[in-house]
């Protein structure tokens, strides 16, 4: 209105906004600070919006109003308070049923018709009900799309759930859930720009998850007026034209319906007697029916729409749901499952004989819900979304293989690349499962379709045992012919990945095999998948490196840091074997098991200046194939000592790493972390892993201007160390079709020849190596197929720690029967090689730089599939044209720049150059601004590829003034000192190992420093060690993933200490909500002086409890002390003049690991009292060591080192 100007930022604070007031009464409100030259002494106030936070000005009166005086406003412009009291109703739990309601032939017989397999009861259902959490399976989805298969599938299993990737973030909903909500609606929903009192005229609902009883009650309320429609089709006059017809019938009968008043449509399968010609419509298919056709006719806020199904029992069943317009489920034959497994006699027995906790029947059902409830929030986390309202109606899937007619009557709007079943073929389909409960010789038992585990006459996999012996035996002897072998059984395959689809054709003729560029050649073009030393044996990771740095290849270190050790060339191999990796075997002199990539993913796991200093090339893992949008977690069993030394945190604690990295909030904060991975170290490129999802062309684009060097696809179909199964089953995209988007919108773009595409998931030979090739990639990854060449057997139980062969197990008596050498690894990278050049041979071609990206010499196989003759194939074999480039160029040119860099003037200064070559103390004073980013990373990679992450003895003492970038003082290592007056936007010490950090603001300022924030969000992600001392306030997620740092600040806003592993972090003033969520390491001391600290707590795994310790007062006092002495803190000043009255008002944050600490536990004091010197044996799997401590204090303060409860070493 030209009076009133605001800000607000989004409810979780994942982007910047700082404000600041001047003596002249202006605001300036920005999203960093430094944008424009300020006199401080004029500056009054200085803020920032934290997650759902305002500010506005009113310019006619000159008022300011912060966040809560513009809500209070806001709030008492209407009786809103009132209005909900007397018209919002909210459903009334009703107890679950206790006994079940059908006879166990009756159960079967639904089970059957309406498509449950044996393995959606048993490990689905029955582990959702016995656990409470979704089941957890590994290796990835190797069977064929449900448009490819053989075997019958469910509606649901054609869509796959999309996921945020770079332009948005996904959520963390374990450790961020508080700003989740799974509440809904039911009702009319009227103009919200018009409030009265009949907006608040609805029914709300804890969940979209309803039970028997809770459905029953809604019939009931008689101000939504609910009507029941059955969703039925008569097959009775024959197949084709019956869906069609009944789903008309179906959307006339809602049309009417809320025409006449109803608020809330029920669509129900459920039936008192099923009859063999009246099979149930796919109640997703209605369900979006009715959605569409209400939308079409203006009629859908006039009402909700239930569904009361048989037809749904896993999380994405329920997703598919609401993302398709329903507002609730009420999964009737789920829940009468979940009572048949608990009466059942095995199920007693099992209880009985304390095989399986015990619940009681209500409990089951409980479980079956909370297990669906976090699974939803789980999938509308990985796209970024908070409220499940926002998820309704959405339809944020991607669908494959479903055609025009489907799409157009239910899924209207939703992307389906290749098309696919028609109605009829869709019908058959479902009749297939219908049959089953009337045929006269009806089984005994549910159909296991072995869509999970591998079984013989089951679902083809393609990684199956058979593929595996074949290939064990090829690489084990070196056998050409046993190689043909392999390739053959591939060769005939049942259709398992579109590629299948397709084949080759020429306009040459063949060449002989010699005129060919070598396998050499070739194989500096294949890659290993990001596989983390912790989900995979030392031995497994080290013979995969050893193996691709022999060929010239590249493997990758996943999540998870890398032993400093596997970085120089062996020279002690004598017979195969060598002291410095003496439980490899094969090894030669002059190998080395460094990985050349290096993974940045969101934990940051093992992320140290040496870490990345020493890389080829450096990999931000954004997502992963099998399940993108999701972070990762090793189980505390998998965490061994020397795991824990690796990612700097505690043997047996479990590690998760958060679904976004956390500063990586959209395209401009990727380019940050990509320009502070060049910084750092400026000869390794840097990789961006996406997922393919529809949209990713766009995605890559912006990957592609924000500098990155390549840009790596993966398919749904790649590996995992564990993942819930719902998310290698239903997320993420073919390979062949997110490749072919990004190739060809980089073309479109004019970006393609600025970085080089890598592919991966699923591959397995030439054959797909040449596929991807024409389809536009330059390199190509390889996962699980490796792990198979170097022993793996394909047991799938990677997620227990249990693999028989101990490829994927940290237990030592299983890696000891690692039967892998670097050597088979080799050679079935060289045979692919050789398959790859007999085939460009065959075609005509001498290298493969002259088939990439050309998909003219690709063609659709003649081949029938059983499900439909309507799949559409014409996107992957669309041509955009070839640019002037070749994949050579793009792979050889030059690691892209950062341009001209304050570090580079810096470390041209002879002072400080000298400084770091011969180890000398320099002291310099420099301006900054904020246009200067990741100031100090480029010193801290030069001084780390020398001296390691702490070997440095020079003191780098440089003084910054000004407003410092973003990423300021990132991967500080020890002896730089660093300090900042003025203050400092985002990223603040990022992955810092060592060394010293001030802020302080300048001198003579017009505003109270402990009341201003001075530096941004996100400070100290990552850190590995130093100390940083912040005269102020700090953003949102301080010190979130700290593994051993120190740090004192004077206010924090929500998250401080988010996923903390360890290392120290004071607060001297009032913090923002979910302190220490994820906290499994290190102490956090915090002043309460307003006593409104404790619900700010994330109690799940931290305790709290009043400093009581002795040496945890001193740790606090000293660090305190130390806080004042750099920054003249008035704030610490005042706390150790009154030391005594303080103290006390200090909270001390402990978490389980930390509990028997003598800062956490005064019993310590004294067992570490009178000892003067104690010999000290560790044993762990590298052999005995020994060392000597001064006091036993020092062991029961190492990180490193496993304490019982009592403080015994073991």
């Amino acid at each position: 209105d030209g009076k009133i100007v605001g800000a607000c930022l989004d409810r979780n604070g994942l982007r910047p906004a700082r404000y600041w007031r001047t003596k002249d009464n202006v605001v300036y409100v920005a999203s960093e600070v430094g944008v424009i030259p300020m006199d401080e002494s004029k500056v009054t106030m200085k803020g920032r919006l934290g997650p759902g936070m305002m500010i506005s000005v009113d310019l006619s009166s000159g008022q300011v109003f912060e966040n809560t005086e513009v809500k209070r406003r806001v709030a008492l412009s209407n009786p809103y308070g009132e209005w909900i009291k007397e018209n919002l109703r909210s459903l009334k739990p009703v107890n679950f049923f206790s006994t079940t309601v059908m006879d166990g032939e009756t159960i079967l017989r639904r089970q059957q018709a309406y498509g449950y397999s044996s393995e959606d009861v048993q490990m689905v259902i029955e582990s959702m009900a016995a656990q409470g959490k979704e089941p957890t399976f590994c290796m990835g989805d190797d069977i064929p799309l449900a448009v490819l298969s053989q075997k019958p599938h469910m509606l649901y299993d054609y869509f796959k759930q999309r996921f945020a990737q770079v332009t948005n973030p996904a959520i963390d909903p374990l450790r961020e859930g508080l700003v989740m909500s799974l509440e809904v609606n039911l009702g009319k929903r009227r103009n919200i720009l018009e409030a009265g009192p009949e907006n608040a005229s609805q029914v709300i609902l804890p969940s979209p998850v309803l039970n028997e009883g809770e459905l029953e009650s809604l019939l009931k309320d008689s101000h939504l007026k609910p009507h029941v429609l059955p969703t039925f089709f008569d097959v009775g006059k024959g197949v084709d034209g019956s869906l069609k017809r009944s789903l008309d019938k179906l959307c006339e009968a809602a049309d009417e319906a809320v025409r006449n008043g109803s608020q809330l449509l029920v669509l129900s399968d459920r039936s008192d007697e099923l009859e063999a010609t009246r099979p149930a419509i796919p109640i997703l298919l209605a369900v979006g029916a009715v959605h569409q056709h209400l939308i079409q006719n203006g009629l859908r806020m006039s009402a909700s729409i239930v569904a009361d199904t048989a037809q749904c029992f896993s999380t994405h069943q329920f997703a598919c749901l609401i993302g398709f317009g329903a507002s609730a489920v009420c999964p009737y034959l789920a829940f009468e499952t979940c009572r048949q497994w608990r009466l059942s006699t095995k199920t007693v027995n099992l209880m009985r004989n304390g095989k399986m906790p015990s619940v009681t029947i209500e409990q089951a059902q409980k479980n079956f819900c909370k297990a669906i409830k976090s699974g939803l929030l789980k999938i509308l986390s990985k796209m970024g979304i908070s409220l499940l309202s926002s998820y309704c109606g959405a339809q944020i899937f991607e669908i494959y293989g479903l055609g025009k007619e489907v799409m157009d009557i239910a899924f209207c709007g939703s992307k389906s690349s290749i098309g696919g079943l028609t109605l009829d073929e869709l019908a058959r389909e479902t009749l297939s499962f219908w049959v089953k409960a009337f045929s006269e010789d009806t089984a005994k038992r549910l159909e296991n379709y072995g869509f999970l585990q591998f079984r013989q006459g089951g679902e083809y996999h393609g990684n199956n045992p058979e593929m595996s012996k074949l290939l064990h035996k090829a690489v084990r002897q070196k056998s050409e012919s046993a190689y043909s072998v392999y390739q053959q059984h591939l060769a005939n395959r049942p259709v398992n990945v579109l590629r299948d689809l397709l084949e080759f054709k020429s306009d040459r003729s063949p060449i002989p095999v010699g005129r060919v560029e070598p396998a050499s050649a070739i194989v500096q073009r294949f890659c290993t998948g990001g596989m983390s030393l912790g989900a995979i044996s030392r031995e497994t990771h080290e013979a995969i490196a050893i193996a691709m740095n022999r060929l010239g290849g590249k493997s990758n270190s996943g999540e998870g840091g890398e032993d400093p050790i596997r970085w120089k060339p062996l020279t002690d191999v004598i017979d195969g074997y060598s002291p410095t990796l003496p439980h490899l075997k094969g090894l030669q002199n002059g190998d080395t098991a460094t990985s050349a990539i290096k993974q940045v993913a969101s934990g940051r796991f093992g992320v140290t200046p040496t870490f990345l200093a020493n890389a080829d090339q450096l990999e931000i893992k954004i997502a992963q194939g099998a399940k993108p949008g999701e972070g990762g977690q090793l189980p505390g069993k998998k965490v061994s000592a020397y795991i824990a030394r690796l990612r700097n945190s505690k043997p047996g604690v479990p590690l998760i790493s958060p679904p976004p990295h956390h500063d990586i909030y959209s395209i401009e904060d990727l380019a940050q972390l990509i320009y502070d991975l060049h910084q750092v170290n400026p000869k390794a490129k840097v990789s961006v892993k996406l997922v393919a999802e529809a949209g990713i062309g766009t995605v890559a684009s912006g990957v592609a201007k924000g500098n990155a060097d390549i840009i790596q696809i993966s398919g749904h179909d790649g590996g995992t160390g564990a993942s819930p199964v719902s998310s290698i089953k239903h997320a993420g995209g073919p390979w062949e079709l997110g490749l072919t988007e990004t190739h060809q919108t980089l073309i479109e773009n004019g970006l393609r020849e600025r970085v080089v595409l890598r592919v991966d998931g699923g591959f397995k030979s030439g054959f797909d190596v040449m596929m991807a090739a024409a389809m536009g990639a330059d390199e190509y990854g390889f996962g699980s197929v490796a792990m198979i060449a170097t022993g793996c057997v394909m047991a799938r139980i990677c997620h227990t720690n249990n693999c028989p062969v101990g490829v994927a197990s940290q237990r030592e008596e299983l890696r000891a029967r690692f039967p892998g050498v670097p050597g088979d690894l080799v050679n079935y990278f060289l045979y692919v090689a050789e398959e790859v050049r007999g085939m460009l041979a065959q075609l005509g071609y001498e290298k493969l730089d002259d088939i990439i990206g050309r998909t003219d010499i690709l063609r659709p196989r003649d081949i029938s599939l059983m499900k439909t003759r309507h799949l559409d194939l014409s996107y992957i074999l669309s041509n955009v044209g070839l640019p002037e480039w070749s994949s050579s160029m793009i792979r050889n040119q030059e690691v892209h720049s950062n341009g001209p860099v304050l570090d580079d003037v810096l470390l041209a200064d002879p002072k400080i150059s000298d400084a770091i070559e011969n180890e000398k103390v320099v002291n310099k004073t420099v301006e900054i601004y904020n246009i200067d980013r990741a100031v100090c990373g480029r010193i801290a990679g030069a001084v780390a590829k020398k001296y390691g992450d702490t070997g440095f003895a020079g003191q780098l003492n440089i003084t910054f003034t000004g407003s410092a970038g973003q990423s300021f003082a990132c991967f500080l290592t020890p002896g730089m000192n660093i300090r900042l007056i003025g203050e400092a936007n985002d990223y603040v010490g990022k992955g810092m190992a060592g060394g010293e950090l001030v802020v302080t603001p300048v001198e003579n300022t017009g505003f109270v420093p402990e009341d201003a924030t001075i530096v941004g969000n996100t400070c100290l992600y990552g850190a590995t060690g130093g100390q940083v001392f912040v005269r102020g306030k700090a953003g949102e997620r301080f010190a979130v993933r700290n593994s051993l740092a120190q740090a004192v600040v004077e206010g924090t806003g929500d998250h401080c200490c988010e996923y903390m592993t360890g290392g120290c972090v004071v607060v001297l003033g009032n913090v923002g909500r979910n302190v220490a969520a994820g906290m499994t390491g290190g102490l956090a001391y915090i002043l309460d002086e307003d006593e409104t600290f404790v619900p700010k707590v994330n109690k799940e795994i931290v305790k709290i409890q009043r400093v009581v310790a002795p040496v945890g007062q001193t740790q606090l006092k000293n660090l305190i002390e130390a806080h004042v002495e750099k920054t003249g803190s008035t704030k610490g000043s005042v706390i150790l003049k009154d030391w005594d009255k303080y103290l006390p008002l200090f909270w001390q944050l402990v978490p389980p690991s930390e509990e028997d600490t003598p800062e956490a536990s005064a019993e310590y004091e004294q067992l570490a009292s009178g000892q003067e010197e104690i010999h000290f044996e560790f044993l762990e799997s590298d052999g005995l060591q020994m060392r000597t401590v001064k006091s036993e204090r020092e062991i029961l303060k190492d990180a490193s080192l496993p304490l019982s409860k009592k403080g015994h070493i073991f």
